[in-house]
């Protein structure tokens, strides 16, 4: 089976994990291009690059103030990977309340 492209797959997108850092930066509100090099401590066309990867599969949107372009997250394209990680979070509630029993347990040994 053929990879999807990152360019049109958000998962695909999200993969590389300077794209998320940026994700991560915009969860925090609009920045321009010179404040995320600044941040993740990359070249401006690198920055640039990951931008257009996450502008293409619509999880950034940009727009132009002046002479400067901010861009801010769309949590929304995000939502396929959200609703897929969801589906194991009842795997999760289980193994913490596996867990929960077992420190119930030492408690009750230690007492």
């Amino acid at each position: 089976m053929a990879r999807a492209a990152t360019t049109t797959d958000a998962f695909n997108a999200v993969a590389e994990p300077r794209r998320r850092e940026i994700l991560d930066a915009l969860t925090r509100g609009e920045r321009p291009v010179n404040e995320l090099v600044a941040l993740l401590g990359l070249a401006q066309p690198h920055v640039s690059r990951h931008l257009r990867v996450l502008r293409e599969v619509g999880a950034v949107d940009v727009r132009d103030e002046g002479r400067q372009r901010l861009y801010r997250l769309n949590p929304g394209a995000l939502k396929p990977i959200h609703d897929w990680v969801s589906s194991y979070q009842h795997l999760w509630a289980e193994r913490f309340e596996l867990l929960d029993d077992v420190l119930d347990d030492l408690k009750q040994e230690d007492q």
